[in-house]
């Protein structure tokens, strides 16, 4: 186990390395930059910003400095925030989008893991029908309809929950209504599928032969392997919960880190940018590599070499 972690730690320097390049290439082909705006800013102050921030450097000598910095987890400051450091952004703006996606995944296991496992054991059955479908329209609904339809019901007709802004328990509750919609339904679906497999193995035959109440087959036999496909989406599924709830940021005026990359990318702040993609970046790895580790754990037949 120790030797099969460490050899996916090695593995990830590589992959970020080639990540971190093909940023750095593709921030620097887009048109536009940093310093360019409506308003010309005369050349003698242009060129006193591009020294300062290094830009008046050859690219090769950017890039080799970029990357020195970057494993130094140093990124420098930011263009359009020139008083803060990328670092501090992304460490503010991460505890904001962790803190979404943490409780909109939360709730989506807690509502699409049920739904999954009642509709497997009753298949074909009226309840079937009707999980699936509301499943069929989560997924279909995109979060940026779905946001603004919460914010005119329950915020400006209704006047029952705040519009916008991050600011109280009460200010949670329709983003992360938005956000986690998709994800009930992929979730349920998923357990469905997973439940089925499982419950026509003999292992279940031979548990209910012996007498065993359908709840305890279900629950303490079945669920632990049925929810495996669950357990190979949570990986990705959670970094982009929690990092690419950008349209949901958007529309909440939520300071998250999507928002922040948002900006960014807009003001051609190579800094932020490139800081905020290898973080996620890291943070998807190593989500990928807990879940591997779930994985096995859950399923002793699965041997992690």
């Amino acid at each position: 186990m120790s030797t099969y972690i460490a050899r996916r730690l090695l593995l990830m320097v590589p992959t970020l390395l080639v990540i971190a390049t093909l940023t750095f290439v593709l921030m620097r082909l887009a048109p536009g930059g940093p310093f360019m705006s409506e308003k010309d800013i005369p050349p003698k102050a242009k060129q006193e910003l591009l020294h300062r921030y290094g830009l008046d450097r050859p690219l090769y000598a950017q890039y080799f400095s970029f990357i020195a910095n970057a494993a130094r987890l140093e990124f420098g400051p930011s263009y359009k925030y020139p008083d803060r450091q990328v670092r501090e952004i992304i460490l503010q703006g991460f505890s904001v989008s962790a803190e979404l996606g943490g409780w909109a995944l939360l709730l989506s296991l807690l509502i699409g893991v049920p739904v999954g496992t009642i509709a497997a054991v009753r298949q074909n059955q009226p309840t079937d029908f009707a999980a699936m479908t509301l499943a069929l329209a989560g997924v279909s609904v995109p979060n940026f309809v779905l946001g603004p339809v919460l914010v005119l019901s329950f915020a400006l007709s209704f006047t029952l929950l705040p519009a916008a802004l991050w600011m109280g328990p009460e200010s949670r509750i329709l983003p992360v209504l938005a956000l986690c919609v998709s994800y009930v339904a992929y979730i349920a679906r998923l357990t469905r599928a997973g439940m089925l497999e499982v419950l026509r193995q003999d292992y279940i035959r031979t548990a209910r032969a012996k007498g065993l109440s359908e709840r305890v087959v279900v629950l303490k036999h079945a669920l632990k392997l049925g929810i495996l496909p669950v357990i190979s989406y949570l990986g990705p599924a959670a970094a982009r919960v929690i990092m690419g709830s950008i349209v949901i940021e958007q529309i909440f005026a939520i300071p998250g880190l999507g928002r922040y990359l948002v900006i960014g990318a807009v003001n051609r702040d190579y800094t932020l940018v490139m800081g905020v993609v290898l973080f996620y970046a890291s943070f998807l790895l190593v989500l990928n590599l807990l879940v591997d580790l779930a994985y096995s754990w859950l399923d002793p037949r699965v041997e992690l070499a």
